[in-house]
């Protein structure tokens, strides 16, 4: 297989010139009608580097996923997860960070990049509650860009309007007994609902 290795070669295989809107929609902060955007999300992709590479985490909560603190800061909670805590690790060591925003529905999605640094000062995370918890600590994202996506991925992909997206799919506990045969993947799977609903917060 023949690859693209350099600029020259990759701006021969494509039109390099975007086209206008391409080109004059991304801004260095949240305008109004990005930040309106932004506000209904309940679910992002937080993209973090690190010395590992990348590591690209879904994130989502019961309303706005993100607080629009003002203009150019975002304050991202970090609710219950597996505690791997891969995305954080990387933030304390690169503060590099990427989100894409995405509406149930909507054919758009929302672009940030920046950086970010972490805070379990108690005067931000109680500040976000659910069910009488709040989060061990929260991402403040600094906005360096922010823009629309155009909708041609999700219209594609039948991301919202299929209907067929989990019939057949693996299970996550068949997939940790196919990693670990010892693994009992039925229990797991059984089980997952009722853990879940206690440890979502």
């Amino acid at each position: 297989m023949k690859t693209i290795d350099d600029i020259a070669a990759l701006e021969a295989v494509y039109d390099i010139r975007p086209s206008g809107p391409a080109q004059v929609k991304v801004t260095d902060r949240l305008i109004p009608t990005y930040a309106a955007w932004i506000a209904r999300a309940r679910f992002v992709v937080l993209t973090t580097v690190g010395p590992q590479g990348t590591d690209g985490s879904p994130r989502g909560d019961d309303g706005p996923v993100v607080r629009i603190v003002d203009e150019q800061t975002l304050w991202l909670p970090d609710w219950r997860g597996n505690n791997r805590i891969d995305s954080l690790r990387n933030i304390v060591r690169d503060g590099r960070v990427s989100l894409m925003f995405m509406v149930p529905g909507s054919g758009n999605v929302m672009r940030v990049n920046g950086t970010a640094v972490l805070t379990a000062d108690p005067a931000v995370t109680e500040t976000f509650e659910q069910r009488g918890k709040h989060p061990r600590s929260v991402i403040v994202v600094r906005v360096a860009e922010v823009y629309s996506q155009c909708a041609r991925a999700l219209i594609r992909s039948g991301l919202w309007t299929r209907g067929d997206e989990s019939a057949g799919l693996p299970s996550v506990g068949e997939m940790l007994a196919e990693v670990q045969a010892d693994f009992d993947g039925r229990a797991y799977d059984a089980e997952w609902s009722g853990r879940a609903a206690k440890t979502m917060w």
